[in-house]
């Protein structure tokens, strides 16, 4: 089938929450199907990806996208009575492009992912549309509203309002709706009862293969240090607020009773106030060519998140990597796994305390933790059985039409082999995927 696929950033390289399951998705669907691709560039280093986006593509349009640009643009949703994130994802020429494929590939199937892409279809009610939410993008700038001042606050909420009449919308002109956990979509369903029974979970996965210890790996850590590490891009809100959090609350009571620790800020674009704090006991990586030596050689990976919707990428990646994860509460409930036997759960410093000092005085538990967790992850989140869900509405049998491209074009990359200078840090799902002006500081 000819098949017409909207994301609202480029999926590759898979180095962000949302481009990963976005680019999974991309290589699940293109495995059985002509997949025509639309999406945006935000990053201007995305370009050097292009052609192996292309390679399994039968058709891709791109659109460029300057964030400071989009946020601005996006203020008309004041004056128009829509959700901002709306304007930050309008753009004439993809328009254009969308109506000409359609036309001229005789496309009757759009795959949507991440709401504010399904502008593009909205009216074309010949199209049946499958929408992959991913996570309640609503809800999230309604709990961020509660956790600013106004005038903030008020524009938050005002975006969490608009967004949820959108989104309602949407999945009532869809044929399925998609959110990454159970939780995701339960709330989904109480949000809009009139669309509940056409939501369903299509969980996230992880690719254990890739994410493995390897004993000839070395360590990037002093030999006289205990590391801690939490890993994520460094510009996102949240993550900010985690870290700032653990290394202001957390770490000097662990110091406290184990000098010896170390945390290891491992992410991508650190802001000014992750950079602050950096110091004898906190070091921020920035960028890093690969995140799996900070995560194999940890003495625990923390995933101290207490703004966080849906499942983390990073704690499915370092349960991958055998390694003892302490997360908070309300993620470990995102995932399918046996708090205290997979991972431990916390939900205040104090519990962060307990359960990070049981672990470095008890190495052989933190060890069998850290195995349980690997073996979780194997028998539960391959990408292909989370991502199998889509192809009953998809009309599976009638995919594998000749011509369609190889995911592995000769000289190609290999679709999710990072390069040399590429890691693999991974937010929540949607993690940052919904910029707008209303992106919080």
């Amino acid at each position: 089938m000819n098949l017409l696929y909207l994301v609202h950033r480029l999926p590759y390289p898979p180095n962000k929450g949302d481009k990963l399951r976005s680019f999974h998705l991309l290589q699940h669907l293109a495995a059985t199907h002509r997949v025509f691709l639309g999406t945006f560039i935000d990053d201007p280093a995305d370009e050097a990806h292009l052609e192996t986006v292309r390679s399994m593509c039968a058709g891709l349009h791109v659109a460029r996208l300057d964030p400071r640009r989009a946020r601005l643009a996006s203020l008309r949703g004041l004056f128009d009575g829509q959700a901002l994130t709306l304007h930050y994802y309008r753009n004439a020429g993809l328009a254009r492009w969308v109506a000409e494929t359609v036309e001229r590939e005789r496309i009757d199937t759009v795959v949507v992912f991440s709401s504010s892409m399904a502008q593009y279809v909205e009216r074309r009610s010949s199209l049946e549309m499958l929408v992959d939410f991913v996570d309640v993008d609503s809800a999230k700038w309604t709990q961020y509203a509660a956790a600013h001042r106004w005038p903030l606050s008020w524009l938050y909420r005002r975006e969490g309002a608009r967004l949820l009449e959108f989104e309602r919308m949407v999945a009532a002109r869809a044929r399925r709706s998609f959110f990454v956990t159970d939780a995701e979509t339960a709330l989904f369903q109480r949000l809009a009862p009139e669309c509940a029974n056409a939501v369903e979970t299509l969980g996230n996965g992880v690719d254990a293969a890739y994410f493995a210890p390897d004993p000839t790996r070395p360590s990037p850590f002093a030999d006289n240090e205990i590391p801690l590490v939490f890993t994520g891009a460094m510009d996102y809100w949240p993550n900010v607020d985690a870290a700032t959090w653990f290394a202001r609350e957390i770490l000097p009571r662990l110091l406290a009773n184990e000098p010896r620790l170390r945390f290891h800020i491992v992410g991508r674009n650190p802001t000014a106030a992750v950079r602050a704090l950096a110091g004898a006991a906190v070091d921020v990586t920035g960028t890093v060519a690969d995140v799996r030596p900070y995560l194999q050689h940890a003495a625990a990976v923390v995933a101290p998140l207490r703004l966080a919707r849906g499942i983390q990428n990073k704690i499915l990646e370092a349960m991958a990597m055998a390694r003892p994860v302490v997360a908070a509460a309300t993620c470990v409930d995102a995932i399918d796994a046996r708090p205290g036997v997979d991972l431990l759960a916390a939900g205040d410093a104090e519990g962060y305390v307990d359960a990070i000092g049981a672990l470095l005085r008890d190495p052989a538990r933190a060890a069998a933790i850290g195995d349980a967790g690997r073996e979780r992850v194997r028998e539960r989140y391959g990408w292909n059985a989370r991502l199998s869900g889509i192809d009953r509405h998809l009309g599976a049998a009638e995919a594998g039409l000749p011509g369609a491209p190889s995911a592995r074009t000769p000289g190609a990359r290999l679709p999710g082999e990072l390069g040399p200078d590429e890691s693999m840090q991974s937010e929540s799902m949607h993690g940052e995927s919904t910029r707008s002006a209303l992106t919080a500081p």
